[in-house]
């Protein structure tokens, strides 16, 4: 059986999520890893079943190796535009932790680059599979709630006893506006929101955002509170809020974070009741028409399932020679989303993409 091999570079905590799928599919292997702190890679390499010769510092040593087809980038922002042009250089299919850079200037230049060499170019995203959310989205496609005119998301960050620990250095990163591009909440983790808000509704006409600013921690400020509202074609709208509530406690095996999705249509409502955690004791999905409240809880709902979704998805649209989802050109608009909300915020003004 043909058998596609992966690279990792970058094997932080969130690279766990991404192994998942690549060690259960028989189509599928991992075969080199590369991380600056030697013995985290280990660790992982160990983990995944990877050859001690195979585990790296350097990823130029990865991308070296004739035998890895694929590579996953997961390294902070501002390395995604020379890691990329590295590894279509090297001849390397791509899936690029998002968001995939800091200006859209690079993402143009990292879309020629992979372009030139023929290579897939893939910005992973795993929200948009996360099982909730594909069901809500069959049952719009349905025609369940009719047109949709609205889409309002909802996310919640906090405190956790479960939530994962994760390294002050990397969480460090994500404060310095020039390695992350934004702030943690509304361009790192918003990329997801902007992408949820893409798959439902489309691309937006026109953004507007007012972005708050608190100080959790000496130097750590945290882009909180924030409302970003969107303008779609067809006079649909959308909203985002983001809210950090220091003392509130979640139940999550994650990101102490949780998120809800409502979408309104001309016949009907459907919400998506979570995330990355679990707030509400309710079924993950509900919609409302015509005097009647209906319920799906038939799905996995544990975050970990939209990593393995997405990541099947890929191998699936590799094999398959299709186009995997996020391209690189879808992408490359959520980062223009997150880039207009930070421009207005920045302004004061609504900012026409």
């Amino acid at each position: 059986m043909e058998e596609l091999r992966v690279g990792f570079i970058g094997t932080g905590r969130i690279s766990d999520l991404h192994a998942l799928e690549y060690l259960a599919n028989d189509r599928a292997r991992i075969v080199a890893v590369c991380d600056k702190n030697y013995d985290l890679a280990a660790k992982r390499g160990a983990a995944w079943g990877v050859r001690p010769d195979r585990i790296f510092t350097d990823y130029h040593d990865l991308l070296a190796l004739p035998d890895v087809d694929l590579v996953e980038i997961l390294l902070p922002h501002h390395l995604h535009y020379q890691a990329t042009l590295d590894a279509a250089a090297a001849g390397k299919h791509i899936s690029l932790q998002k968001p995939m850079a800091l200006s859209v200037q690079e993402a143009d230049e990292m879309i020629a680059a992979a372009e030139k060499a023929g290579v897939i170019f893939k910005v992973f995203e795993n929200f948009i599979f996360y099982p909730p959310v594909q069901r809500a989205k069959a049952l719009i496609e349905a025609g369940e709630i009719g047109d949709p005119l609205t889409i309002r998301i909802k996310s919640n960050s906090g405190t956790s006893p479960n939530m994962w620990d994760v390294p002050p250095e990397a969480w460090a990163w994500r404060f310095t506006q020039e390695q992350c591009g934004g702030g943690p909440l509304v361009f790192d983790d918003g990329h997801h929101k902007f992408s949820l808000a893409w798959y439902f509704m489309g691309l937006a006409e026109e953004v507007h955002a007012w972005i708050g600013a608190t100080e959790i921690a000496p130097g750590f400020v945290l882009d909180s509170p924030a409302i970003v509202s969107w303008k779609f074609s067809n006079n649909r709208y959308g909203s985002l809020e983001v809210v950090n509530s220091p003392e509130l406690v979640l139940d999550t095996q994650h990101y102490a974070q949780d998120d809800r999705i409502e979408i309104t249509g001309t016949k009907g409502v459907i919400w998506v009741t979570r995330g990355h955690g679990k707030m509400m004791d309710v079924p993950p999905v509900v919609l409302y028409r015509d005097r009647k409240v209906m319920t799906y809880s038939d799905m996995p709902v544990g975050w970990e399932h939209s990593f393995i979704n997405s990541t099947r998805h890929f191998i699936d649209a590799y094999f398959a020679g299709q186009p995997p989802s996020l391209t690189a050109w879808e992408g490359r608009e959520i980062l223009r989303f997150a880039l207009a909300a930070q421009e207005s915020a920045r302004t004061g003004q609504a900012v026409r993409l």
